[in-house]
């Protein structure tokens, strides 16, 4: 960003003093902030300062800082940093912000700055020969679907041709700019099609027929999984009597329920089971040692996890660094986790903290071990 400076000191005008409205103004938005953030308001205050004088000036640094309690480098470094706020006298009926952003550019914002180096000055920043007119080119102003346009104060000025960026600036330059129409200078309303509106222009002219009662649908059976088919839902009991025991009026499946699936003690369900313990690919077993790693250090592996791979004799990073894709695909059904094992990669990081602990897993994974 270029580098902003206040303005020479013979521009400087000897003092500042926000106008009655404004002082008023400036005292219930510093009320705004709780006590001993007063300072927060600053750029609010900065602003309606340049609102009132056109540009931010020496004087109204120095007030809005002892206003606030600030020192006063605090303060310019907020003005110098926001090019929202003007350091240099600009021109008194106009200043003329052309964007040239790419969307302006694209739709002819360079013919708009030719128009205010023909019409105002060849140099931004400049005024004309009676002080009334400057220009400069800034960044998005917010209006790209209506590009290219320009702001004037608080207003937009959008779909500009140079002819008609023209008129506007003779409008201003003349004391006028009050009567010049804001926004799109085409056939446009805000921001719809140019040219008006194109669909849903036509009021309906019949009444709407009443809609069918819908038809009958044939029941359809649904595949539930066999683990939720015998899980009674909380509600079944409540609204069909036939789920309650006569004997003691607990929930239970009737025997002629379609959905009822026996399910294995552990809740994995008929069809599910696990692999068994005697198959050839399953890991070696080792006896627990008297201090077994904590496998936990394996992402992926939680306390529960842990607990299953020890009920099956299984305590070191050695031993999980060892298996091979056989006895990977074992352990991964056992454990009914579907692939997490190559996922996290458990073999690599088995292998890292089996050889040098928590240092050389960090060596390998950038990160310490969970």
């Amino acid at each position: 960003m270029s580098v902003r400076r206040l303005a020479e000191d013979q521009f400087q005008p000897a003092a500042f003093a926000f106008s009655e409205d404004n002082s008023v103004w400036a005292q219930k938005t510093i009320q705004k902030y709780p006590e001993g953030r007063q300072q927060s308001a600053v750029i609010p205050l900065l602003m309606r300062a340049q609102e009132q004088d056109g540009w931010v000036t020496k004087p109204a640094i120095e007030k809005i800082a002892k206003m606030l309690d600030m020192a006063f480098i605090r303060v310019l470094e907020v003005a110098t940093f926001y090019t929202q706020f003007q350091l240099h006298p600009v021109g008194s009926r106009a200043h003329v912000q052309v964007c040239g952003t790419t969307p302006c550019m694209l739709r002819g914002s360079e013919a708009l700055m030719k128009v205010c180096k023909s019409k105002i000055h060849s140099h931004a920043f400049e005024r004309n020969d009676d002080g009334t007119l400057s220009w400069e080119e800034v960044e998005c102003l917010g209006a790209c679907v209506n590009a290219p346009m320009v702001m004037i104060g608080k207003d937009t000025y959008e779909d500009l041709t140079p002819e008609r960026l023209e008129e506007i600036i003779d409008a201003f330059a003349e004391g006028k700019g009050g009567e010049v129409r804001t926004g799109p200078q085409i056939d446009r309303l805000f921001s719809a099609p140019e040219g008006g509106l194109t669909s849903l222009l036509d009021a309906p002219t019949k009444t709407p027929k009443p809609r069918a009662a819908p038809k009958a649908v044939a029941t359809v059976a649904v595949s539930v999984p066999p683990a939720e088919a015998g899980r009674p839902k909380s509600t079944d009991a409540e609204t069909n009597p036939a789920l309650k025991s006569p004997a003691d009026g607990k929930t239970a499946l009737p025997a002629s329920d379609p959905k009822a699936v026996p399910a294995k003690a552990d809740n994995t369900a008929v069809g599910a089971a696990k692999p068994s313990l005697e198959d050839k690919n399953r890991p070696g077993s080792i006896e627990r040692p008297a201090t077994p790693d904590d496998l936990k250090m394996i992402s992926g592996v939680g306390p529960k996890i842990e607990t299953i791979l020890n009920s099956i004799g299984i305590f070191t990073f050695a031993q999980v660094a060892s298996w091979k894709k056989a006895e990977r695909e074992w352990v991964d059904s056992y454990l009914s986790f579907h692939g997490r094992i190559e996922r996290d990669d458990w073999v690599k990081q088995a292998k890292a903290l089996a050889k040098g602990g928590e240092a050389e897993y960090i060596r390998v994974f950038g990160k310490k071990p969970r």
